[in-house]
């Protein structure tokens, strides 16, 4: 199951950034990686029956006024993902200009719904594509949050995982 996502691993763990397109996961993902996290993917978190997040690796499309930029994890100072990864945390994060960070914990539910907004097959197969959240939102905690620049918001990223490890 496709959902709309960036992906990154810190520590072994994966973190699941769902939302839509100019939702700011690439700048989020990038700001990470600038950190030490390992790319898995600023497009797609590509989800198993086992709950399992696989890599997809494709260049980073990071955009500014001058149009899009391709980067490669290489480029911003680390490398990609090989293995399939438990999802340990979900973090959808809303990105506006002048925001702090603010993050408030959600239900499994909610979460459910959320990633189901950003799942690809979620009309065709909705069923699926249930199972296959309903088990990532069970054994991961979820946030919703609002933000501000990615590089202002790594550390409380971080800061949710590590409490969990």
């Amino acid at each position: 199951v496709f959902v709309h996502a960036g992906v990154v691993a810190w520590k072994g763990r994966a973190i699941l950034l769902p939302g839509r397109t100019f939702s700011g996961k690439t700048s989020l993902v990038a700001a990470l990686l600038r950190r030490g996290a390992i790319y898995y993917s600023d497009e797609y978190a590509v989800l198993d029956a086992d709950g399992k997040v696989h890599p997809y690796a494709r260049p980073l499309q990071v955009r500014s006024e001058r149009g899009v930029r391709l980067f490669t994890p290489c480029m911003l100072g680390t490398t990609a993902g090989s293995e399939a990864l438990d999802v340990s945390l979900l973090v959808f994060a809303r990105f506006q200009a002048t925001s702090t960070w603010r993050a408030r914990p959600i239900s499994p539910g909610n979460a459910v719904l959320r990633l189901l907004a950003n799942t690809v097959c979620a009309r065709k197969r909705p069923h699926e594509a249930l199972a296959y959240l309903r088990l990532v939102a069970m054994n991961a905690p979820a946030f919703c949050a609002v933000r501000g620049e990615g590089d202002h918001a790594v550390s409380p990223v971080l800061d949710l995982l590590t409490e969990r490890l």
